[in-house]
């Protein structure tokens, strides 16, 4: 077996079938559009990762302040108790100094009503 090698010129002709090369268009056409695809939902899926992480991030940074916030507003609820509170102890106050204003207007006025009587049988002192 003598091996000569293969002589290819700029000139040589190559036949082949239509459907052949249609065939290889085809795939080749597919072959793009898959990588295409491929490549485009790549992209979508690691844009969708980093803007997911920067989400948690954010909110990672967010757990401190909000922590912060709600012990603020805590805060706040008992301190509302507290004045609250001391606001119903003014009310009753408020209520009783009345009902001890009124007895002691009354029990002033009985002692002059007393003052008078004891004047009026003429042992009074002044």
């Amino acid at each position: 077996m003598n091996k000569k090698p293969m002589n290819i010129s700029e000139e040589a002709a190559v036949q082949m079938p239509m459907k052949t090369v249609a065939s290889l268009i085809i795939l080749v056409a597919m072959g793009v559009f898959a990588y295409t695809e491929l490549t485009a939902r790549l992209v979508s899926l690691e844009t969708s990762r980093e803007l997911f992480e920067n989400d948690l991030l954010k909110k990672s940074e967010q757990v401190p302040v909000d922590q912060e916030q709600h012990f603020l507003l805590e805060d706040l609820y008992k301190t509302v108790e507290k004045i609250e509170i001391r606001i119903e102890d003014m009310m009753h106050n408020k209520v009783n100094i009345e009902f001890i204003q009124k007895q002691l207007s009354k029990a002033l006025e009985d002692l002059e009503t007393l003052k008078d009587k004891v004047r009026a049988n003429g042992n009074g002192h002044g």
